[in-house]
């Protein structure tokens, strides 16, 4: 039986991991690389894209890479409320996400109002705030249109 040739790899993935002082695997380039290609997968969707090129790969490997790239400042995790959780590589500025009620389909929205943290509470309670976390939750232009 012959392996799958594997696609060749993004030559950014591995200087990334260099980078963050992660060891460059197969496994971890082609969960970074899975993630450039579809923002917000959950570790199931990362998986399910590279299981084909990479057969000896496993669920946990990806769970483990979602790990150390988080743990590393690589990925944001968003935990959207009875949903899986989600992984994307977007993680120099504090944006937030529109969530489809219909279908799922996460989107990227810059920041609601003025410079990070966005939001200004009414009280602090002593803590020195760094990120606000805006989820806007609605229906997609194709939703709404077949919800019409």
């Amino acid at each position: 039986m012959m392996t799958p040739s594997l696609p060749a790899t993004h030559p950014a993935a591995a200087d990334v991991l260099r980078g963050a002082g992660l060891r460059v695997t197969e496994s971890r380039t082609a969960v970074f690389e899975s993630l450039a290609a579809r923002p917000h997968a959950s570790a199931d969707a990362v998986f399910a894209d590279i299981e084909q090129k990479l057969p000896r790969t496993s669920r946990q490997s990806v769970y483990n890479a979602l790990s150390d790239f988080t743990a590393a400042g690589l990925v944001r995790r968003i935990e959207p409320a009875g949903q899986p959780m989600r992984f994307e590589l977007r993680v120099d500025d504090n944006h937030h996400h529109l969530i489809c009620t219909g279908c799922g389909a996460v989107e990227d929205i810059d920041c609601a109002v003025g410079h990070a943290p966005c939001l200004t509470p009414a009280t602090t309670h002593g803590y020195a705030i760094s990120t606000a976390e805006v989820t806007y939750w609605g229906l997609c232009p194709s939703c709404a249109a077949e919800a019409a």
